[in-house]
């Protein structure tokens, strides 16, 4: 089943440009990850997923129902943390988090307290008092608090020390254990590559690719590092396959992808020192696919 079904999404503000014909499903208790650079129209997308902001055409749905149509209602299923996080500075954290949860008609006390002691949130404090980084812990409780079938985050881990990204990662797939769906949006590849079983990259408002974090980083590429005993022509290795392309006195380091064996026969054809292959990480092969679009 689908819990989030993207078809032909288009946002315009005025005549600038948002999002193009985005396309994309997220499947039940899915991790899926949105990755780009600031300003690639990851946040549009979401906004438009919840009905903050209205598409210019296509359509969405969440649960099997229109985003637009349905929005009041699905709202009560959906956990969202907004890249910026903004409160009013003078209540308490406590005040405003029941405040959230009168929304959802049931009882968060037990669930409030628990998320604050995970996240090492003091609930007593003003919201005026608090750093950036406590802000976004007040962001991650509000979004969490009512156990949601469907957890939106855009950016959720900026503000956050290394200890408390380590605690809301594990959070994070306590909930998906729990049977939560979570779409995470990130320009942070190595929280997507951790945390996401497939992964849609965005460009300038257009989806580039989207595959397995698995597809991604085992379908032929390999990171390769050669170090060679005399001198080597600059364009050695520029040939089909080969991309990422560094000459470094005797090492030359590159991401292939193709038949492995004609990349090994290429190399064999050297005097080599020592010789890396790898698996490159999502954050090479995704600079990889913005080179080759460009």
């Amino acid at each position: 089943m689908s819990v989030i079904e993207i078809n032909h999404l288009t946002k315009y503000y005025g005549k600038e440009r948002g999002i193009i014909d985005i396309n994309f499903d997220v499947e039940e208790k899915e991790i899926f990850g949105f990755i780009g650079p600031n300003g690639a129209g990851k946040s549009t997308t979401l906004r438009t997923l919840l009905g903050l902001i209205y598409p210019t055409s296509g359509s969405a749905k969440l649960f099997g129902k229109d985003c637009i149509k349905y929005g009041p209602e699905l709202k009560r299923e959906i956990g969202y943390l907004p890249s910026e996080v903004f409160y009013y500075d003078k209540m308490k954290v406590i005040d405003l988090l029941n405040y959230s949860a009168s929304f959802y008609k049931k009882d968060c006390s037990k669930r409030i307290k628990d998320l604050a002691g995970i996240m090492d949130l003091n609930l007593n404090k003003k919201i005026d008092d608090l750093s950036f980084g406590n802000k976004k812990k007040v962001g991650i409780v509000q979004g969490l608090l009512h156990e949601p079938k469907l957890i939106i985050l855009d950016e959720p881990t900026s503000g956050l020390d290394p200890l408390m990204q380590q605690r809301f990662f594990e959070l994070l797939q306590e909930e998906n254990r729990k049977g939560a769906t979570i779409l995470f949006s990130s320009h942070i590849l190595g929280e997507v590559q951790r945390m996401c079983d497939r992964v849609a990259i965005i460009k300038e408002g257009k989806i580039i690719q989207l595959d397995k974090i698995s597809a991604l980083q085992e379908s032929n590429y390999k990171k390769i590092k050669v170090q060679t005993s005399g001198s080597l022509d600059q364009n050695y290795f520029n040939i089909r396959g080969v991309s990422n392309l560094e000459v470094k006195q005797h090492i030359v380091s590159f991401l292939f992808r193709g038949n492995i064996n004609s990349i090994m026969k290429k190399i064999s054809e050297t005097d080599i020192a020592n010789l890396w292959v790898e698996e490159p990480d999502l954050e090479e092969i995704f600079l990889h696919f913005y080179e080759k679009e460009s």
